[in-house]
């Protein structure tokens, strides 16, 4: 039983470490009373950094209902708990097919032979590992702001408890809480998000690997797969056609072109059905934080470390929607490039049967791969505008209201 994930991608293996040490992604090899046990301890993790304080925000929301300022502060966190609860609960009961898609995609990457090929997916592990750490950083910079920003016998977060928290040693072990639960929760939040980008990438890293295939069906050499025939496929100076034996090794790497097409379309498409309904959630959850941030920000004047915690976990939810958006944007355009590769290779020269297929293949690469947020809106740039256009529009009505009040 090994408690490190091994894998190609840098954000995958780090995704995975964290989820398998906070009880939410069990070894295969881990049955009977051990396997009881590790989600025994995964239920007493969910609880200790989600589930009591869901209940004690919920309450305290109750208790303050009318009152505009209070209210956004104690719901930016609990809309963000309440994403993340239902993020862990989508992974512990899509384990097995989260987990095939991951494998599918590893075993795909870890395959490639060409020196282009490596280069494409050591630049799709470079991007995503960039990414994950620029989220991580953003993540410790806020909740170090909120564990140092309350005053004396305050409490980093407003939140209901059925007991004195000013008094000692309650305050001590309530503000040790919240700041453990704080910083470990935003940390696998991060880790879950990541996954989720990370697996979009990978998908189009494939994407970009048929295209490469396509480019090189005629190049000397070229090895796709596990196969190479070692035959020339230059075709001849003065016919510009290729001969009978190089015409037939063309349509077996366009049939395994085929087919590494159509199983990374199968890969998005599985990612569509794991995936989209959180990610609705999430985008949804997502517009009322960064409005009710927005507010909570302007609000702040006297604490500057708090100003500046608030002002980065705006940044940071930014990020996270942002982070969905590009990558499913870039999806939807490396589906499209590869059209365009099956163009590029000297098709012109082969028999009329091939062309006929690169015809069809072409057709089919038109067919934009999308992955869609609960089949409302897809994953693109043009939804992250609308997102913080929206957002906007609702922190202006909170003004408006507050200025009322």
């Amino acid at each position: 039983m090994g408690i490190f994930i091994n894998n190609s991608n840098f954000s995958i293996r780090l995704s995975l470490t964290v989820l398998r040490l906070a009880g939410f992604w069990p070894p295969e090899d881990m049955k009977g009373r051990h396997r009881l046990l590790y989600n025994c301890y995964g239920f007493g993790i969910f609880m200790f950094l989600l589930g009591t304080y869901l209940i004690i925000q919920i309450v305290d929301l109750y208790l303050i209902w009318g009152n505009l300022p209070l209210m956004t502060s104690t719901a930016f966190v609990l809309f963000t708990n309440l994403a993340h609860a239902a993020k862990v609960v989508n992974i512990l009961a899509r384990k097995n097919k989260i987990k095939n898609i991951i494998d599918n995609s590893d075993k795909v990457l870890r395959s490639e032979r060409s020196a282009e090929g490596r280069e494409i997916v050591r630049r799709c592990d470079q991007e995503t590992k960039v990414q994950q750490l620029m989220f991580f950083f953003l993540t410790f910079v806020t909740t170090t702001g909120w564990a140092s920003s309350p005053k004396k016998n305050e409490l980093p977060l407003r939140a209901w408890y059925p007991y004195d928290t000013r008094s000692s040693p309650a305050y001590e072990l309530t503000y040790s809480h919240q700041v453990i639960a704080i910083i470990v929760a935003a940390f696998l939040n991060v880790s879950k998000d990541t996954l989720v980008t990370t697996l979009i990438a990978q998908c189009r890293c494939r994407l970009r690997l048929v295209g490469l295939s396509l480019k090189n069906l005629c190049n000397e050499g070229y090895i796709i797969g596990e196969s190479s025939s070692g035959v020339s496929l230059t075709p001849s100076p003065k016919t510009l056609t290729l001969r009978p034996d190089q015409d037939h090794q063309v349509k077996i790497r366009l049939r395994a072109c085929a087919v590494q097409h159509q199983e990374a379309l199968e890969a998005a498409q599985q990612l569509q059905q794991c995936f989209s309904e959180p990610t609705f959630g999430q985008f949804a959850v997502s517009l009322v934080i960064i409005c009710v941030t927005a507010f909570q920000l302007f609000s702040q004047s006297s604490n500057l470390v708090r100003l500046f915690s608030m002002g980065t976990y705006l940044l940071n939810m930014m990020f996270q929607v942002f982070l969905y958006c590009y990558q499913g944007h870039q999806l939807s355009m490396e589906s499209e490039e590869v059209a365009g590769a099956a163009y590029d290779f000297p098709w012109y020269a082969c028999s009329v049967s091939v062309r006929r297929s690169i015809i069809i293949l072409m057709r089919r690469c038109r067919r934009v791969t999308k992955i869609t947020a609960g089949g409302f809106t897809t994953l693109s740039l043009a939804s992250f505008m609308a997102i913080i256009k929206t957002s906007y529009s609702m922190f202006t009505l909170l003004q408006q209201v507050n200025e009322r009040n």
